[in-house]
């Protein structure tokens, strides 16, 4: 059974810095592009950062760019989003999600998500 977990979260301050470590289980882990995506209170799920499955290749959102790093550690099958200048609108669950391939920047293309982590930026 494939399995996903993510933690990490929690509450900072604006400025403040996270980092989100996803767990993989039950897959090869280094067969599958790895990505993270958000989901706001009345807001629809969002395209946070991805990563190949070699981690030689990374993409990112324009509101995330220069301030979130994605990275991976296949002999340790995770995935990790370092958050840096965290801002308001940050705030949201990070899900973790595995994707055998597609656009990496598509919900459709991935094949396994994680439950969620919340993160909350105060002003």
């Amino acid at each position: 059974q494939v399995q996903l977990v993510e933690s990490g979260g929690g509450l900072v301050q604006a400025g403040g810095s996270l980092r989100l470590s996803c767990a993989a289980s039950g897959l090869t882990f280094s067969n599958y592009a790895m990505g993270w995506f958000r989901q706001a209170p009345g807001k629809e799920r969002e395209f946070v950062a991805a990563i190949t499955w070699s981690g030689s290749m990374t993409r990112y959102a324009d509101s995330v760019k220069g301030r979130f790093t994605i990275s991976r550690d296949n002999a340790k099958n995770t995935v990790y989003l370092q958050m840096n200048s965290l801002k308001p609108e940050d705030t949201a669950v990070y899900y973790c999600a595995a994707s055998a391939g597609g656009d990496s920047r598509r919900e459709q293309n991935y094949d396994h998500w994680g439950q969620g982590t919340q993160v909350t930026v105060s002003s």
